[in-house]
């Protein structure tokens, strides 16, 4: 049985919510990682997937200037990084330089993996729609990475930038 309720009460039966990782190269080369909860898997064939962006972070202008970005999928030791890359802009942070995250170079676009990540997954851009107060880009995936040791994903699992794993 459901019951009519305000939206913000509503909304805090989503957890856990996964978290991703999206990162962009901007215009000045460096690699720009932020933490994104709204991400989802859009086609199975050609295989895509879509990242939201709130429309006033930096993300837009590197994701804008590179048409390409990767999606990692962070393992629950991430939990520091990615609220770090979360809090922080790159228009004012080379976020790399001054949070320790392994990475490794991409394959198929100029971005980078994280190396720790369970997967990533390299994008190409292949649209983007404005969505209130976010813009949706959508990437073809040209390149999947899965991590040699079976990694548990980071969620969001409570109000307040609680994070964990899911089980």
């Amino acid at each position: 049985m459901q019951k009519q309720a305000d939206y913000s009460d509503a909304i805090k039966t989503k957890y856990p919510e996964q978290v991703v990782i999206a990162i962009a190269g901007d215009k000045n080369g460096k690699a720009n990682p932020i933490t994104l909860g709204w991400t989802m898997i859009v086609s199975g064939s050609p295989p895509m997937m879509a990242i939201a962006v709130a429309r006033s972070h930096y993300s837009i202008e590197a994701v804008t200037h590179s048409k390409s970005f990767t999606i990692a999928f962070p393992s629950a030791e991430m939990a520091d990084a990615a609220l770090f890359f979360g809090s922080r802009s790159g228009r004012d942070t080379d976020k790399f330089a001054e949070f320790d995250c392994k990475t490794a170079p991409a394959n198929a676009i100029d971005s980078v993996l994280l190396a720790e990540a369970a997967a990533n997954f390299e994008c190409t851009l292949e649209s983007q729609t404005i969505a209130g107060d976010h813009i949706i880009f959508v990437g073809k995936v040209v390149c999947a990475h899965v991590n040699t040791e079976p990694k548990k994903r980071l969620y969001t699992v409570g109000p307040g930038h609680k994070l964990g794993s899911a089980s």
